[in-house]
């Protein structure tokens, strides 16, 4: 029988040689990594079967995943390697095969400096209360982002820390603060059923993994509201479409009054990408909404479409536009034209800037 935790260990030193963010593993073609955006088959591998795949996965899965994943067709998890490493994980199946992908999450929380942020974002860290939202598509970093901010926390407050999670992706030590990390699925049954519970646990900042329903979403301002500082992810592109996708996910006769929550509770929205650089990995290119009175009324009055002239017009307030992120990065010689296109949502004002 194949040594499958030996196979497991070789594809994770591979990972971490070849400095990959991720590992793809599915049935007929090589484990494949992905390394500064670029996916890459591992040659020195064979092609993986279905009894590989899955031999590799119950290597890494609890009793109660595997009986998930046999149930269920798919299961998310994290996994720990020899205490050096830590991945997320989502086991899946695709035309009755099994695949893997995993995402590598680094042991060591870097700070916003050295993911090369704009230090206003350090910022929000120093809030008393509030919502932060830290949003953009799949695999930008958003994770990694509220981990230096909820690292910062500890480092330098005495807070009452909760983060709830689906799966556990960076892990903290306690420092200044206390943190309780909760994991959907093992230690709450739902982000809902934690996110209600925080309010008797004493808690003054929040991390929610992931806003997937009106409900949490709901709770999430509610306890912006009543006095914690709440960092959450949205799956959006920037601050505007963050702002409409949380007012319509209610139903019509709900949404003034989350629009009036959320215009008095929102702190700020920072929308990341990682953008190939000329040298070599990865830097990010960011927008950053900063709530005033002037985004307040504009969500109180149903106006969000002028967000948008507020943040191109608000560098003196702190505010960074997406367009303006990109040209900086071209003229530092940090990035291509063509990426800084690829990864604009309005081109022709980013081409004046250029």
């Amino acid at each position: 029988m194949p040594d499958y935790k030996q196979k497991l260990n070789t594809l994770i030193d591979i990972v971490i040689a070849e400095g990959a963010s991720d590992l793809h593993l599915g049935v007929g073609y090589q484990p494949t990594v992905r390394v500064s955006s670029v996916m890459t088959p591992v040659l020195t591998e064979p092609v993986m079967s279905a009894d590989d795949v899955l031999g590799v996965l119950f290597e890494m899965v609890s009793p109660a995943n595997k009986k998930k994943f046999t149930e269920t067709q798919e299961v998310d998890f994290s996994y720990s390697h020899q205490d050096k490493v830590r991945f997320r994980g989502n086991a899946f199946v695709e035309r009755g095969r099994p695949g893997i992908a995993l995402r590598l999450i680094p042991k060591i929380i870097q700070t916003v400096s050295q993911l090369n942020l704009p230090p206003v974002v350090e910022t929000f860290a120093s809030k008393k209360q509030g919502f932060f939202l830290v949003v953009g598509p799949v695999g930008q970093g958003k994770t990694t982002t509220l981990a230096s901010l909820i690292e910062k926390i500890n480092v330098e407050r005495t807070e009452h820390i909760v983060t709830i999670e689906d799966p556990i992706e960076y892990l903290f030590e306690n420092k200044r603060s206390i943190i309780d990390q909760r994991e959907i699925g093992i230690d709450s049954s739902s982000f809902e059923v934690a996110l209600r519970s925080v309010f008797r646990q004493d808690a003054n900042v929040l991390m929610v993994g992931e806003m997937r329903s009106p409900d949490t979403i709901a709770t999430a301002v509610t306890a912006a509201e009543t006095g914690h500082l709440v960092f959450s992810t949205l799956h959006t592109n920037n601050a505007v479409q963050t702002v409409d996708r949380i007012i319509d996910s209610f139903p019509g006769a709900q949404q003034d009054q989350i629009r009036m929550q959320l215009a008095g509770s929102l702190i700020g929205i920072f929308s990341q990408r990682l953008v190939p650089r000329i040298s070599g990995g990865l830097i990010p290119a960011c927008e950053l909404l900063i709530n005033n009175s002037a985004v307040s009324n504009l969500i109180r009055e149903k106006r969000t479409h002028e967000i948008q002239t507020v943040i191109e017009t608000g560098l003196e307030d702190g505010m960074i536009d997406m367009n303006r992120s990109l040209s900086e990065l071209v003229r530092a010689g940090e990035i291509s034209i063509e990426s800084a296109y690829s990864r604009s949502w309005s081109p022709k004002t980013l081409e004046r800037l250029l």
